[in-house]
């Protein structure tokens, strides 16, 4: 059923007003690219719309000795732009693929995380990075990490009145090489089927250490932990990754949709590892 009526928007003066009409059921609303759509479809039914895109604490890009801390409301465009897209290459080769250029113009990086989509792009350098979430709420400020943060499709940790104020992304130690592969239904403009990203850290073409992130494989991104620690003393050959193809096949919990089965997902998922040997033309 279709949304038939206006939906009121109002635009607090603070961070403070902001809460405050969050606490008493407002939804909070930055791009607009998602929230809209879900409205006009009828969807979501929110009492009225509370437009953060603007308050100056949920803007803006700090970069940090250890880290870098990250606007909520900042743009997919902005941080595409930005030092830290340069810094951190994970987040140039996912921002790259996300929509259209007019989407991430408008798309903010914390309505991405809020959405909780575990086909959310974005979601893959966070958890790869292993991102804080800071929030504000009726009770104060406190910070989650991303993988606690998202319970599952539609849902996070998110309480009655609280707001995602920016993200804490840390640096990581030495120069890992950075990887995203996409699969999707179409060539371009698509939401993901299944995405691999990854960090890997190598010594010559042995493997020191490895970090790896599945999106649309599960309830929530997948950090395979196990896979992870396998890949550590080996050779970035097929001879070694090929054995571990089937682990990361055994992670992944996916559905069927409409953009993929779910053996489908389970099949390219473990092949998509084979992927990390373009890692050797960096």
């Amino acid at each position: 059923m279709k949304k038939t009526g206006p939906v009121e928007i109002v635009k607090p003066k603070d961070l403070t007003e902001a809460v405050e009409y969050v606490r008493e059921g407002g939804m909070p609303l930055a791009g607009g690219t998602d929230a809209f759509v879900r409205i006009r479809k009828g969807f979501w039914n929110p009492p009225f719309l509370v437009y953060i895109g603007e308050l100056p604490e949920l803007k803006g890009i700090e970069i940090r000795a250890g880290g870098a801390e990250v606007g909520a409301a900042v743009t997919h465009a902005e941080l595409l732009r930005s030092e830290l897209s340069q810094r951190l290459p994970i987040f140039k080769l996912v921002l790259e693929k996300l929509g259209a250029p007019a989407i991430r113009e408008m798309g903010t990086i914390g309505g991405n995380v809020a959405n909780a989509s575990p086909a959310g792009d974005s979601l893959i350098p966070l958890y790869l990075l292993e991102a804080q979430v800071n929030l504000v709420g009726p009770d104060g400020e406190r910070s989650i990490p991303i993988e606690e943060f998202i319970l599952g499709p539609g849902k996070t940790a998110l309480q009655k009145g609280e707001l995602i104020v920016s993200f804490w992304i840390p640096f990581p130690e030495g120069n890992p090489r950075a990887y995203f592969h996409k699969v999707g239904r179409r060539r371009a403009l698509y939401i993901a089927v299944l995405s691999l990203g990854a960090l890997v850290w190598l010594e010559g073409e042995v493997i020191r250490e490895a970090r790896l992130a599945l999106g649309a494989v599960a309830p929530t991104v997948v950090r395979p932990r196990k896979v992870e620690g396998k890949l550590r003393g080996r050779r970035l050959s097929r001879e070694d990754l090929e054995p571990l193809c089937a682990k990361l096949f055994a992670a992944t919990r996916p559905i069927a949709d409409v953009r993929g089965p779910d053996w489908y997902r389970r099949e390219v998922a473990g092949k998509l590892l084979l992927g990390l040997l373009r890692l050797r033309e960096i």
